[in-house]
């Protein structure tokens, strides 16, 4: 088996898929701003570009997450955590669900709340599911304590 493709960042731009981000806009509210888009595939009216630089801009409201998944997503979720604990925005990140990490163990566990999703994503404009487990990631304004596990489905 080519493991290669689990750990490539050859493109960090997948969207996400549209009835998955549904469910849950439809469960947590409407989302105020997308911190990672491109034109292409931004979830909201409000969204962040690469030129934008989201790791530099504050973040406020409710906040949809789909962060690059190469080298980068480390600082990513660094800073979903730091806005939130700051009071500042409820972040929802969609991350491949990486346990083995720094990242992972340094800001995913300090969450309000994991998801780990059952199956394998389609993101879109790939033809076939995704190679990696997902996982839906919850920052919550000054949240303490443990994460609340779960799980749900990718379709």
């Amino acid at each position: 088996m080519d493991t290669r493709v689990h750990f490539s960042s050859a493109r960090e731009d997948w969207g996400t898929p549209q009835r998955f981000y549904d469910r849950l806009a439809a469960e947590l509210g409407p989302f105020d701003l997308d911190v990672c888009a491109t034109p292409a595939n931004a979830k909201t009216a409000r969204y962040y570009t690469p030129a934008d630089n989201g790791l530099a801009l504050p973040w406020h409201g409710r906040c949809w997450m789909n962060p690059p998944y190469g080298r980068a997503i480390g600082a990513w979720v660094a800073k979903a955590r730091h806005e939130a604990e700051e009071g500042r925005a409820t972040v929802v990140c969609l991350v491949p669900a990486r346990t083995d990490t720094a990242w992972w163990h340094r800001d995913v566990m300090r969450a309000a709340e994991i998801r780990l999703v059952r199956g394998r994503l389609r993101f879109e404009g790939a033809q076939d599911d995704a190679p990696f487990p997902s996982a839906i990631v919850i920052y919550r304004p000054r949240h303490e304590g443990p994460p609340i596990f779960g799980a749900m489905p990718a379709a």
